[in-house]
């Protein structure tokens, strides 16, 4: 006689929503880390990856890519407002500030992040919570 085999836990129906488990800590801390480094090289499109990917894996790496996105946002219109006003001379002082703005703040974010200290970037316009 054979045993029957093991009953088999339901499957979610296609197309459902499975939750997603949060990350380890560690985890955490690195992809914070990793997006705040990520907007020196690439802009907005950096963050906003990491935002749209692991935003819902746990509130420490949540607020980190949201502040980061937000930042480098901010940034963005800073630097545009910066290139239209260069036409008078201003903007390149603009430029400046908001080049420095963006190296020093992301370095600063990165390594509060990488302490695993929650951190707000300064001058930020909040686009996403």
């Amino acid at each position: 006689m054979t045993m029957p085999p093991p009953p088999q836990p339901p499957q979610p129906p296609f197309g459902a929503y499975t939750p997603v488990p949060p990350m380890r800590p560690e985890d955490e801390k690195l992809w914070a880390t990793l997006t705040h480094v990520s907007g020196i090289f690439t802009g907005f499109i950096g963050p906003l990856i990491a935002y749209l990917v692991v935003r819902d894996r746990g509130p420490f790496v949540r607020a980190h890519t949201a502040g980061a996105l937000n930042f480098q946002l901010t940034m963005l219109i800073a630097g545009v407002v910066g290139a239209v006003l260069s036409l008078i001379g201003i903007g390149l002082l603009i430029l400046l500030a908001v080049y420095v703005l963006l190296i020093v703040i992301a370095i600063v974010g990165a390594v509060k992040a990488n302490q695993g200290q929650w951190y707000n970037p300064p001058v930020t316009i909040r686009f996403v919570s």
